[in-house]
Protein backbone atom coordinates (compact mmCIF):
# COMPACT_ATOMS: atom_id res chain seq x y z
CA UNK A 1 0.00 0.00 0.00
CA UNK A 2 1.34 3.67 -1.09
CA UNK A 3 1.62 6.32 1.02
CA UNK A 4 -2.44 7.98 0.54
CA UNK A 5 -0.53 11.48 -0.40
CA UNK A 6 1.37 9.81 -3.62
CA UNK A 7 -2.01 7.88 -3.97
CA UNK A 8 -3.95 11.39 -4.36
CA UNK A 9 -1.29 12.85 -6.64
CA UNK A 10 -1.82 9.85 -8.92
CA UNK A 11 -5.48 10.25 -8.89
CA UNK A 12 -6.05 13.59 -9.47
CA UNK A 13 -4.71 12.93 -13.25
CA UNK A 14 -3.69 10.49 -15.72
CA UNK A 15 -0.97 13.04 -16.84
CA UNK A 16 2.02 10.40 -15.76
CA UNK A 17 0.13 7.54 -17.47
CA UNK A 18 -0.73 9.24 -20.68
CA UNK A 19 3.31 10.96 -20.62
CA UNK A 20 4.69 6.68 -19.64
CA UNK A 21 2.14 5.42 -22.63
CA UNK A 22 4.04 7.48 -25.12
CA UNK A 23 6.71 5.17 -24.80
CA UNK A 24 4.80 2.47 -26.23
CA UNK A 25 2.57 1.76 -28.95
CA UNK A 26 -1.25 1.80 -28.15
CA UNK A 27 -4.50 2.97 -29.10
CA UNK A 28 -5.14 6.98 -28.94
CA UNK A 29 -7.85 7.11 -26.92
CA UNK A 30 -8.36 3.99 -25.19
CA UNK A 31 -6.03 4.71 -21.54
CA UNK A 32 -8.57 3.61 -18.57
CA UNK A 33 -7.58 4.01 -14.62
CA UNK A 34 -8.01 0.30 -13.22
CA UNK A 35 -6.38 -0.05 -9.80
CA UNK A 36 -3.97 1.57 -7.34
CA UNK A 37 -2.48 -0.06 -3.99
CA UNK A 38 1.44 -0.53 -3.93
CA UNK A 39 1.47 1.24 -7.39
CA UNK A 40 -0.97 1.81 -9.88
CA UNK A 41 -2.64 0.31 -12.92
CA UNK A 42 -3.94 1.63 -16.04
CA UNK A 43 -5.41 -0.31 -18.87
CA UNK A 44 -5.34 0.73 -22.97
CA UNK A 45 -5.35 -1.21 -26.21
CA UNK A 46 -3.11 -1.40 -29.13
CA UNK A 47 -4.70 -2.92 -32.34
CA UNK A 48 -7.31 -4.02 -30.04
CA UNK A 49 -5.80 -6.12 -27.60
CA UNK A 50 -6.07 -5.37 -24.00
CA UNK A 51 -2.46 -4.33 -22.00
CA UNK A 52 -1.73 -2.91 -18.69
CA UNK A 53 0.73 -0.01 -17.87
CA UNK A 54 1.72 0.04 -14.44
CA UNK A 55 3.39 2.78 -12.84
CA UNK A 56 5.02 3.53 -9.62
CA UNK A 57 6.69 6.29 -7.72
CA UNK A 58 10.39 6.35 -6.88
CA UNK A 59 9.25 6.71 -3.16
CA UNK A 60 7.31 3.84 -3.14
CA UNK A 61 9.60 1.80 -5.52
CA UNK A 62 13.24 1.29 -7.27
CA UNK A 63 14.51 1.11 -10.46
CA UNK A 64 16.67 -2.21 -9.16
CA UNK A 65 13.53 -3.49 -7.58
CA UNK A 66 11.21 -3.72 -10.88
CA UNK A 67 14.51 -4.40 -12.69
CA UNK A 68 15.13 -7.57 -10.78
CA UNK A 69 11.18 -8.78 -10.57
CA UNK A 70 10.85 -8.53 -14.42
CA UNK A 71 14.44 -10.56 -14.49
CA UNK A 72 12.78 -12.89 -12.83
CA UNK A 73 9.66 -13.16 -14.75
CA UNK A 74 11.59 -13.44 -17.65
CA UNK A 75 13.02 -16.43 -15.88
CA UNK A 76 10.14 -18.20 -15.22
CA UNK A 77 8.33 -17.81 -19.03
CA UNK A 78 11.91 -19.36 -20.23
CA UNK A 79 11.34 -22.20 -18.03
CA UNK A 80 7.42 -22.43 -19.69
CA UNK A 81 5.87 -21.36 -16.22
CA UNK A 82 2.65 -19.25 -17.03
CA UNK A 83 2.64 -15.98 -16.06
CA UNK A 84 2.49 -12.30 -17.94
CA UNK A 85 5.10 -10.98 -19.82
CA UNK A 86 6.67 -7.57 -20.04
CA UNK A 87 6.24 -5.45 -22.90
CA UNK A 88 9.27 -3.55 -24.41
CA UNK A 89 8.87 -0.41 -25.04
CA UNK A 90 9.29 1.58 -28.61
CA UNK A 91 12.84 2.69 -27.00
CA UNK A 92 13.73 -1.20 -26.71
CA UNK A 93 13.37 -1.39 -22.83
CA UNK A 94 10.76 -2.75 -20.31
CA UNK A 95 11.28 -0.05 -17.83
CA UNK A 96 10.05 3.75 -18.76
CA UNK A 97 10.58 6.82 -16.34
CA UNK A 98 9.15 9.85 -16.35
CA UNK A 99 10.44 13.18 -14.42
CA UNK A 100 7.25 15.52 -12.20
CA UNK A 101 7.36 18.11 -9.73
CA UNK A 102 6.65 15.48 -7.37
CA UNK A 103 9.73 12.94 -8.68
CA UNK A 104 10.27 9.99 -10.35
CA UNK A 105 7.63 7.61 -11.82
CA UNK A 106 8.56 4.18 -13.42
CA UNK A 107 6.34 3.11 -16.01
CA UNK A 108 5.86 -0.83 -17.10
CA UNK A 109 3.43 -2.68 -19.66
CA UNK A 110 2.51 -6.25 -19.43
CA UNK A 111 0.31 -8.24 -21.95
CA UNK A 112 -3.09 -9.31 -20.75
CA UNK A 113 -3.33 -13.27 -18.57
CA UNK A 114 -4.87 -15.50 -20.06
CA UNK A 115 -7.70 -17.10 -18.73
CA UNK A 116 -10.29 -16.13 -16.26
CA UNK A 117 -10.56 -15.10 -12.88
CA UNK A 118 -11.74 -17.10 -10.22
CA UNK A 119 -12.84 -14.80 -7.28
CA UNK A 120 -15.22 -16.61 -4.52
CA UNK A 121 -12.95 -19.35 -2.85
CA UNK A 122 -16.27 -21.40 -2.07
CA UNK A 123 -17.24 -21.89 -5.70
CA UNK A 124 -13.80 -23.33 -6.40
CA UNK A 125 -13.71 -27.30 -7.08
CA UNK A 126 -11.47 -29.69 -5.19
CA UNK A 127 -9.34 -30.12 -8.23
CA UNK A 128 -8.70 -26.03 -9.09
CA UNK A 129 -7.68 -25.61 -5.41
CA UNK A 130 -5.36 -28.55 -5.92
CA UNK A 131 -3.82 -26.94 -9.03
CA UNK A 132 -3.68 -23.77 -7.22
CA UNK A 133 -1.08 -25.41 -4.40
CA UNK A 134 0.76 -27.27 -7.50
CA UNK A 135 1.24 -24.17 -9.52
CA UNK A 136 2.92 -22.68 -6.10
CA UNK A 137 4.72 -25.71 -5.80
CA UNK A 138 6.10 -25.94 -9.36
CA UNK A 139 7.36 -21.98 -9.01
CA UNK A 140 8.98 -22.59 -6.08
CA UNK A 141 10.54 -25.34 -8.15
CA UNK A 142 11.78 -22.97 -10.63
CA UNK A 143 12.97 -20.62 -7.79
CA UNK A 144 15.81 -22.92 -6.49
CA UNK A 145 17.81 -22.92 -9.69
CA UNK A 146 17.24 -19.37 -10.16
CA UNK A 147 20.41 -16.81 -10.23
CA UNK A 148 19.45 -13.04 -10.96
CA UNK A 149 21.20 -11.50 -13.88
CA UNK A 150 21.95 -8.05 -12.23
CA UNK A 151 20.38 -7.13 -9.38
CA UNK A 152 18.56 -9.08 -6.48
CA UNK A 153 15.31 -8.83 -4.63
CA UNK A 154 14.83 -7.88 -1.46
CA UNK A 155 14.55 -10.48 1.67
CA UNK A 156 12.46 -10.60 5.00
CA UNK A 157 15.03 -9.12 6.45
CA UNK A 158 14.98 -5.83 4.19
CA UNK A 159 11.13 -6.10 5.38
CA UNK A 160 12.02 -6.62 8.97
CA UNK A 161 14.13 -3.33 8.39
CA UNK A 162 11.03 -1.56 6.82
CA UNK A 163 8.72 -2.70 9.66
CA UNK A 164 11.42 -1.39 12.09
CA UNK A 165 11.69 2.17 10.43
CA UNK A 166 7.68 2.56 10.33
CA UNK A 167 7.27 1.78 13.91
CA UNK A 168 10.18 4.14 14.86
CA UNK A 169 7.81 7.11 13.80
CA UNK A 170 5.22 5.81 15.91
CA UNK A 171 6.42 4.80 19.53
CA UNK A 172 3.47 4.40 21.09
CA UNK A 173 2.81 0.89 18.84
CA UNK A 174 4.69 -0.99 22.12
CA UNK A 175 2.29 -4.02 21.18
CA UNK A 176 3.42 -4.04 17.55
CA UNK A 177 7.23 -3.34 18.46
CA UNK A 178 7.23 -6.57 20.89
CA UNK A 179 5.88 -8.25 18.16
CA UNK A 180 8.51 -7.27 16.00
CA UNK A 181 10.61 -8.86 18.23
CA UNK A 182 9.27 -12.07 18.69
CA UNK A 183 9.26 -12.30 14.85
CA UNK A 184 13.03 -11.40 14.33
CA UNK A 185 14.54 -13.91 16.60
CA UNK A 186 12.08 -16.54 15.27
CA UNK A 187 13.28 -15.84 11.77
CA UNK A 188 17.10 -14.95 12.33
CA UNK A 189 16.72 -19.01 14.59
CA UNK A 190 14.50 -20.47 11.87
CA UNK A 191 17.05 -23.02 9.68
CA UNK A 192 16.60 -22.98 5.87
CA UNK A 193 18.27 -24.95 2.26
CA UNK A 194 17.56 -24.53 -1.16
CA UNK A 195 14.41 -26.75 -0.68
CA UNK A 196 13.08 -24.22 1.52
CA UNK A 197 14.11 -21.39 0.80
CA UNK A 198 14.16 -18.88 -2.31
CA UNK A 199 12.43 -16.26 -3.82
CA UNK A 200 8.91 -16.43 -3.58
CA UNK A 201 5.62 -14.80 -4.97
CA UNK A 202 4.54 -13.37 -1.54
CA UNK A 203 0.90 -12.38 -3.18
CA UNK A 204 -0.32 -16.08 -4.65
CA UNK A 205 -4.24 -15.24 -4.06
CA UNK A 206 -6.85 -16.06 -6.64
CA UNK A 207 -6.65 -11.89 -7.35
CA UNK A 208 -3.67 -12.40 -8.68
CA UNK A 209 -3.97 -15.57 -10.90
CA UNK A 210 -5.72 -16.61 -13.90
CA UNK A 211 -7.48 -20.13 -14.63
CA UNK A 212 -6.93 -21.69 -18.04
CA UNK A 213 -10.17 -24.14 -18.16
CA UNK A 214 -8.45 -25.86 -21.12
CA UNK A 215 -5.29 -26.60 -19.74
CA UNK A 216 -5.94 -26.79 -15.77
CA UNK A 217 -3.48 -24.55 -15.08
CA UNK A 218 -3.31 -20.74 -13.86
CA UNK A 219 -1.36 -18.01 -15.16
CA UNK A 220 0.14 -15.36 -12.49
CA UNK A 221 0.56 -11.90 -12.23
CA UNK A 222 1.61 -8.98 -9.90
CA UNK A 223 5.30 -10.21 -8.77
CA UNK A 224 5.97 -6.71 -7.19
CA UNK A 225 5.60 -8.03 -3.71
CA UNK A 226 7.96 -11.02 -4.58
CA UNK A 227 10.90 -11.39 -1.97
CA UNK A 228 13.31 -13.40 -0.40
CA UNK A 229 11.47 -15.99 1.91
CA UNK A 230 10.85 -19.25 3.09
CA UNK A 231 8.91 -21.38 0.43
CA UNK A 232 6.08 -21.86 3.39
CA UNK A 233 5.36 -18.49 4.10
CA UNK A 234 4.05 -18.12 0.00
CA UNK A 235 1.81 -20.81 0.99
CA UNK A 236 0.57 -18.89 3.94
CA UNK A 237 0.00 -15.60 2.63
CA UNK A 238 -1.95 -17.66 -0.55
CA UNK A 239 -4.25 -19.08 2.22
CA UNK A 240 -4.24 -16.58 4.93
CA UNK A 241 -8.01 -16.61 5.43
CA UNK A 242 -8.30 -19.96 5.21
CA UNK A 243 -5.76 -20.33 7.87
CA UNK A 244 -7.28 -18.38 10.35
CA UNK A 245 -10.90 -20.50 9.87
CA UNK A 246 -12.11 -22.84 11.95
CA UNK A 247 -14.53 -23.49 9.23
CA UNK A 248 -14.47 -27.13 8.19
CA UNK A 249 -14.51 -25.86 3.96
CA UNK A 250 -11.67 -23.44 5.04
CA UNK A 251 -10.13 -26.80 6.45
CA UNK A 252 -10.78 -28.38 3.48
CA UNK A 253 -9.49 -26.50 0.94
CA UNK A 254 -6.43 -25.69 3.22
CA UNK A 255 -5.41 -29.37 3.12
CA UNK A 256 -6.49 -30.07 -0.64
CA UNK A 257 -3.83 -26.62 -1.55
CA UNK A 258 -1.65 -28.97 0.14
CA UNK A 259 -1.89 -31.72 -1.80
CA UNK A 260 -1.61 -29.75 -4.88
CA UNK A 261 1.78 -28.57 -3.38
CA UNK A 262 2.84 -31.43 -1.83
CA UNK A 263 2.58 -33.04 -6.07
CA UNK A 264 4.97 -31.18 -7.26
CA UNK A 265 7.46 -29.84 -4.00
CA UNK A 266 8.07 -31.02 -0.42
CA UNK A 267 6.61 -29.39 2.94
CA UNK A 268 7.71 -30.84 5.64
CA UNK A 269 5.34 -31.27 8.80
CA UNK A 270 7.83 -28.96 10.76
CA UNK A 271 7.31 -25.87 8.60
CA UNK A 272 3.42 -26.62 8.68
CA UNK A 273 3.30 -26.43 12.23
CA UNK A 274 5.26 -23.04 11.71
CA UNK A 275 2.58 -21.33 9.89
CA UNK A 276 1.10 -19.04 12.81
CA UNK A 277 4.56 -17.77 13.03
CA UNK A 278 4.26 -16.81 8.82
CA UNK A 279 1.02 -15.35 9.79
CA UNK A 280 2.29 -13.30 12.13
CA UNK A 281 4.84 -12.25 9.81
CA UNK A 282 2.49 -10.89 6.98
CA UNK A 283 0.64 -9.18 9.66
CA UNK A 284 2.47 -7.31 10.92
CA UNK A 285 4.42 -6.25 7.33
CA UNK A 286 0.71 -5.20 6.39
CA UNK A 287 -0.06 -3.37 9.38
CA UNK A 288 3.44 -1.33 8.81
CA UNK A 289 2.83 -0.79 5.45
CA UNK A 290 -0.72 0.71 6.21
CA UNK A 291 0.59 2.38 9.20
CA UNK A 292 3.06 3.88 6.59
CA UNK A 293 0.34 4.90 4.54
CA UNK A 294 -1.91 6.72 6.63
CA UNK A 295 0.62 8.47 9.14
CA UNK A 296 1.08 11.83 6.97
CA UNK A 297 -2.30 14.08 7.32
CA UNK A 298 -3.08 16.73 4.99
CA UNK A 299 -4.63 20.19 5.64
CA UNK A 300 -5.63 20.18 2.25
CA UNK A 301 -9.17 19.43 1.68
CA UNK A 302 -9.47 15.94 0.60
CA UNK A 303 -11.85 14.01 -1.89
CA UNK A 304 -14.57 11.82 -0.27
CA UNK A 305 -12.66 8.78 -1.60
CA UNK A 306 -9.66 9.51 0.32
CA UNK A 307 -11.74 10.16 3.67
CA UNK A 308 -13.12 6.69 3.54
CA UNK A 309 -10.30 4.72 2.14
CA UNK A 310 -7.99 6.36 5.48
CA UNK A 311 -10.89 5.33 7.58
CA UNK A 312 -11.28 2.16 6.08
CA UNK A 313 -7.23 1.72 6.14
CA UNK A 314 -7.28 2.92 10.25
CA UNK A 315 -10.04 -0.18 10.67
CA UNK A 316 -7.47 -2.65 9.04
CA UNK A 317 -4.96 -1.77 11.28
CA UNK A 318 -6.71 -1.50 14.66
CA UNK A 319 -8.27 -5.26 13.49
CA UNK A 320 -4.59 -5.97 12.78
CA UNK A 321 -2.84 -4.76 16.27
CA UNK A 322 -5.66 -6.66 18.41
CA UNK A 323 -3.94 -9.63 17.08
CA UNK A 324 -0.25 -8.70 18.62
CA UNK A 325 0.45 -10.35 21.55
CA UNK A 326 -0.95 -13.72 20.98
CA UNK A 327 1.29 -16.69 21.44
CA UNK A 328 -0.74 -19.15 20.88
Amino acid sequence: MMELSTMKAGFSSLKVAECLLQNWEHDEGTLTFWRASSNFVCAFERLGERYFLRFSSQKENSLEQIEAELDFMEYLKSNSYPCVSPVASINNTFIETVETLEGAYFGVVFSKANGIQLDDEEDLLDSQIVQWGRSLAILHNLAMNYEPSNNKRNSWQDALLFIENVLNHHPQEKDAFNEFHFISNFFQALPFSKNTYGLIHYDFQLDNLFYDEKNSTFEVIDFDDSMYHWFAQDVVTALMDDLESEHPISKKRVQAFLVGYRSANDLNDELVSQFPMFIKFAKLYQFARLLRAIEKRSSEENPEWFGNLREKLISKTDEIRKSFGNRE
